[in-house]
């Protein structure tokens, strides 16, 4: 039975210690960029975007298209950044498993 008890302390720390990660995350910040840098987007670890930064050169009104694609390109880098950090500050607790709805 003590062994039990044991145990479920372990768990209860190790709860605590993954929603601690889990709330700091919101507080850590990527960017992704686009174009040389001419798109930046800055995301919080909830995969909140923060900002966008549009360079003027990256405006052509002959092709707004090209923009388009370089603001999703950011978009997409900058979140694909937030996926890593989650990976990397979660994965100390799951021993690299991705658990569906952790993170």
């Amino acid at each position: 039975m003590n062994n039990m008890n044991q145990m479920m302390k372990q768990v209860k720390k190790m709860q605590d210690q993954m929603m601690k990660a889990q709330e700091e995350l919101e507080t850590k910040t990527v960017e992704g960029t686009a174009g040389g840098g001419v798109v930046t987007v800055s995301a919080n670890g909830h995969k909140k975007l923060l900002s966008i930064t549009i360079k003027p050169e990256a405006v052509d009104p002959e092709d707004v298209e090209m923009l388009q694609d370089l603001v999703l390109t950011a978009v997409n880098d900058a979140l694909t950044k937030v996926d890593d950090l989650a990976n990397k500050d979660m994965g100390k607790f799951t021993g690299g498993m991705k658990i569906p709805g952790l993170f």
